[in-house]
């Protein structure tokens, strides 16, 4: 005992204290950062706020010439374009990753599941230009006459199309959030305890009842933060939806016509605004981004860590 006393150390080493006071500063940089960020977009955004009030959110007319600015037009190209790309993405994603956890044997999951992650990792631009040269022209002439052809009575499919617009910059960004979808959910799935599984087959159930309530039930808050985790990738993306939506300051009832987001149209016209007031208008775009996108993620978080903390008991 008295060997093992004079081996215990009395009190934190300093090696202890000095990592525990690098890892705070470190993780203090990151809080300022932020807090920092937010605040610059608050000064430099005060004169459009001073200027129109809460009507910059409601008005949609945006003519830098005249210096009158409205961003309705871009919350309304940015949730649109947002929640079409979570439509066509969160079926996908879900199926992949149910596949890759429920039918395929782990040599070749693991090889799948690589293959899809990658995708994250191709720039955005190299999206754009794909999207330019070869997605808009398949939308004119392959999509657009089969959609209107089938739900042409519906407004959202009316109206002529020229490859780029809303639906165009769905799709990229559809395929851009398929890998973080994906693997959300497969971590989800991965988490189900296998004797429920078990105890599902052991009841008579086939293995698609058994997907059914013992991996999706169980599974559905997880799988909703992986969908809102997507939402928020979607909502901040830029340059390929900026290079197919079209960039046209309009709200239209067609999902063929262009419109543009909040990413967009600050990527586009920053560099060349003129005025003051302009800039500032920009910059108050980026901060009604900025809260969108900060609530979207929050509301992810809370919402993933319920789901472990509920299958961690």
């Amino acid at each position: 005992m008295n060997i093992l006393k004079k081996l215990r150390p009395a009190s934190p080493s300093k090696q202890d204290k000095l990592a525990y006071i690098t890892l705070r500063f470190f993780s203090l940089i990151v809080i300022v950062l932020l807090i920092l960020m937010v605040g610059q977009l608050f000064y430099a955004s005060r004169e459009a706020f001073s200027e129109f009030g809460f009507k910059f959110i409601t008005d949609d007319f945006w003519n830098p010439i005249d210096d009158e600015f409205g961003a309705l037009p871009f919350i309304f190209g940015t949730v649109v374009t947002s929640l079409l790309a979570l439509l066509i993405a969160g079926p996908v994603s879900i199926s992949v990753a149910l596949f890759i956890t429920e039918y395929l044997p782990k040599g070749i999951s693991g090889i799948l599941g690589t293959f899809v992650e990658l995708i994250a990792a191709v720039p955005s631009i190299i999206f754009g230009l794909w999207g330019l040269y070869y997605l808009a022209p398949f939308v004119k002439e392959m999509l657009t006459p089969a959609l209107k052809a089938t739900l042409g009575f519906l407004p959202l499919f009316q109206g002529p199309s020229f490859g780029i617009g809303i639906l165009t910059a769905s799709i990229i960004l559809a395929i851009m959030i398929i890998p973080t979808i994906t693997s959300v959910a497969r971590e989800v799935f991965r988490s189900i305890n296998i004797l429920h599984k078990e105890a599902a087959l052991g009841l008579g159930a086939t293995k698609f009842e058994m997907i059914k309530i013992a991996v999706l039930r169980p599974s559905f808050s997880g799988i909703v933060g992986a969908l809102v985790l997507g939402l928020g990738r979607a909502l901040g993306e830029t340059m390929a939806v900026a290079m197919v939506i079209g960039n046209t300051p309009q709200i239209s009832k067609s999902i063929f016509a262009p419109a543009s987001t909040m990413a967009s149209v600050m990527a586009n016209e920053y560099a060349e605004a003129e005025s003051d007031l302009h800039l500032s208008a920009l910059c108050l775009v980026g901060l009604l981004l900025f809260v969108v996108t900060f609530v979207v993620n929050l509301v992810a978080r809370t919402i993933v860590w319920k789901q472990t903390k509920g299958v961690s008991k």
